[in-house]
């Protein structure tokens, strides 16, 4: 499908998290530190939405089963999840932040 419009930068703010959906995929877009990052919002373990969860510097964890992602590459740092999460590249144009889904 290519890039499509997510959310405007100023939703987005340095230090947030925000779940939103895509052409019917659940992403979880973080801006840390004024770069932006998109990964898949339910956990590969039992799919509970990350977004939900709490976000420890560059990770994300999971509020159901305590699983750790890394924000920036999806991999899981820390189970039960075995699977890392789907990676979404990201771009700004303008006052808009755009995912590749």
């Amino acid at each position: 499908m290519g890039f499509v419009r997510a959310v405007l930068k100023k939703d987005l703010e340095p230090g947030k998290m925000l779940g939103i959906e895509v052409d019917g995929k659940k992403i979880l877009l973080a801006n840390l530190a004024g770069t932006y990052y998109a990964i898949g919002n339910r956990c590969t373990h039992r799919g509970c939405m990350l977004s939900d969860g709490k976000r420890e510097g560059e990770n994300i964890r999971c509020p159901c089963h305590r699983s750790v992602f890394d924000v920036k590459t999806g991999n899981v740092l820390k189970g039960p999840a075995k699977k890392p999460e789907p990676v979404f590249q990201v771009k700004v144009e303008g006052d808009q932040v755009l995912a590749n889904v």
